[in-house]
């Protein structure tokens, strides 16, 4: 497994001309290089020729499909300095329709050759793998120092423009079978062509990233759609947000023991009354006054019935005797049952409960208005205070407040993998011949795979 021809001495460019139209060729990676592309006649040549004997010959317009980094451009990568001296375009076709992405050979005289890729304004820096993974054909993961990856796609790559200088005998028309395999930020391809497999390593980059590299002007092309080693923004966030969460959690456990180890509980006030539904006259009453004791807190009143197919609403008042403050609500107390052709059914409770909250210490009473439908007889009820009573519904609340977040943040992420998996080989998107969307979604899946180059195995 070696990273190509050896490179040696300091950078060198030269200067020849090309055998079939005379064009002036510049050659950046002097012997390194296997073959050279004219751009003014699109022959490849062979570079390890003194004749620059003609290999190939192909009609492209380039004008079409520039490469957004030009040849000769210089930019740092992982603290190193590399050229751009080739460029290539590879194509898979899926349902028919072509699906073409960008590779860029970079140089440097003493690290030898690198290469980036891009489809759609995503990015990736490639190398060759100077070892071959744990893997077995057909297997839907391989292992490679330690971490797994799984399959992703398999597909024809076929190579559909040239330019430039490239450590191997480059073709148009030439394919290779190309596997990859991810575990986001990084991609594995297997690049099989007869009986031999290249295999090389991408990492995700960013475009503004390499942009800055190489001091290239304007912006980068703006990513479309999820890539498939594309990191997921939410993979740090759906960790940090879960922590927090049970960091949280724990806190409001803690908080709830004190509360109701300390609350106090006590009931303040209980009383049973009457409500005559026959007699047509005036039914509200004041309650004799209580005294609520301590410190500010809730304040849980209870009515309870045993009504048989009846209901009762009460207009109630908490009033302060001393200030005359007031804290009024309503509430009903409703229970209906029978018969039908499902069997036994009910509905409403024969109990009511309700919390007002943070009611200061002090003298009060109850205003209290019945009603309910005449000549139902008579209902009785009985009404009951306690004060300071631990309500796990706050909590309740709190650690809803806490999870919602963090399963809208798990949601996103999993939404993201959703978007990355659809356009492999086992996404719906493969199934779905009937959306018409399809033909026109240019998120379909592409490969990174680096083409077959002879000695970089």
């Amino acid at each position: 497994m070696s990273g190509g021809p050896a490179p040696g001495g300091t950078p060198q460019v030269k200067s020849l001309n090309c055998p079939k139209c005379g064009a002036t060729l510049t050659l950046r990676s002097f012997t390194n290089a296997v073959t050279i592309v004219c751009s003014s006649c699109h022959s490849i040549l062979d570079a390890q020729d003194p004749r620059l004997r003609i290999l190939q010959t192909f009609k492209a317009a380039t004008d079409e499909d520039p490469p957004l980094i030009p040849l000769g451009a210089r930019g740092t990568i992982r603290g190193t300095v590399y050229e751009v001296v080739g460029f290539q375009r590879r194509t898979i076709h899926v349902d028919g329709m072509p699906y073409s992405w960008h590779e860029y050979v970079l140089f440097n005289p003493f690290k030898g050759f690198r290469y980036l890729t891009e489809y759609n304004g995503h990015w990736n820096d490639i190398s060759i793998l100077r070892s071959v993974p744990i893997w077995s054909p057909g297997a839907s993961s391989l292992n490679y120092l330690g971490e797994t990856y799984q399959h992703f796609q398999t597909a024809q790559a076929s190579t559909s423009f040239v330019l430039g200088e490239f450590p191997w005998q480059v073709r148009v028309g030439e394919t290779a079978e190309v596997s990859d395999y991810v575990s986001p930020p990084r991609v594995i391809s297997a690049e099989r062509t007869g009986k031999e497999i290249t295999w090389s390593m991408g990492e995700y980059m960013a475009g503004r990233d390499l942009w800055k590299a190489f001091k290239l002007s304007g912006d980068p092309p703006v990513p479309i759609g999820v890539y498939e080693n594309q990191p997921s923004p939410m993979s740090a966030a759906v960790k940090n947000v879960w922590w927090m969460a049970a960091a949280g959690l724990v806190l409001l456990v803690v908080l709830m023991m004190v509360f109701f180890s300390t609350a106090r509980d006590e009931q303040v006030f209980s009383q049973s009354y009457e409500f005559n539904t026959n007699v047509k006259t005036e039914a509200s009453f004041v309650t004799d006054t209580f005294e609520l004791k301590g410190h500010t807190s809730d304040v849980e009143l209870t009515t309870t019935s045993q009504l048989d197919n009846k209901w009762i609403y009460l207009n109630y008042a908490l009033i302060n005797q001393d200030t005359g403050h007031a804290y009024d609500f309503g509430r009903e107390v409703s229970y209906y049952h029978g018969y039908d052709e499902d069997g036994f059914w009910s509905e409403g409770s024969q109990t009511d409960s309700v919390t007002i909250p943070s009611v200061p210490p002090g003298n009060y009473y109850l205003r209290v208005e019945p009603e309910s439908d005449f000549y139902r007889g008579t209902i009785y009820y009985t009404i009951t205070l306690r004060r300071d009573v631990p309500q796990a519904s706050f909590f309740g609340l709190g650690a809803l407040a806490l999870l919602i977040p963090a399963a809208l943040v798990t949601w996103r992420s999993m939404n993201f993998e959703h978007l990355r998996w659809a356009e492999s080989d086992y996404g719906s998107s493969d199934n779905d011949s009937d959306d018409s969307e399809d033909d026109d979604d240019p998120q379909r899946p592409v490969q990174l795979g680096i083409a077959d180059d002879g000695d970089e195995r």
